[in-house]
């Protein structure tokens, strides 16, 4: 591949704004005592929580590559630090739900409130239509990067 193209030179940006944000989480999660895996799973129980999606320690783990005692263990932990809780689902009481508990939003907004407002800011500079064609990217982008990871 030549390494100057215009489509490497967008994997160059995109790798370095991956960097950015890896570092921003974890200096998030050494501000805060965490582990790196701790501020992934918050982020997958947000994420599961604005798409409706009904997070249980099954799911969360399948998503963060965990086996089921170490997807306990992180749970444990979260609930301990007041960032997660556990409850009964109403529909099938024999499973466990996973929700993020308002602390750990709050923890969140303050440290990535700023820069979240920055990115917000930036993108209002764009086209809708420009906007578009990012989300398109960043979605192919994000599928492909699922596919490598079953591989």
């Amino acid at each position: 591949m030549d390494d100057q193209s215009p489509a490497m030179g967008l994997v160059h940006l995109l790798r370095a704004v991956t960097v950015e944000f890896d570092t921003l989480g974890a200096e998030f999660a050494a501000r805060h005592g965490l582990h790196p895996t701790d501020v992934r799973a918050l982020i997958q129980l947000l994420d599961a929580a604005r798409a409706g999606t009904r997070a249980t320690p099954g799911w969360l783990g399948a998503r963060l590559r965990l086996n089921s005692a170490g997807t306990t263990a992180l749970v444990d932990r979260l609930e301990r630090l007041g960032l997660v809780r556990r409850s009964r689902d109403t529909a099938d009481r024999r499973r466990v739900l996973l929700e993020v508990e308002e602390k750990a939003m709050d923890l969140g907004w303050t440290f990535f409130g700023s820069v979240i407002g920055e990115v917000v800011a930036a993108a209002e500079g764009f086209e809708e239509h420009e906007l578009e064609t990012v989300r398109r990217f960043l979605t192919a982008v994000l599928e492909s990067t699922g596919r490598a990871r079953s591989v």
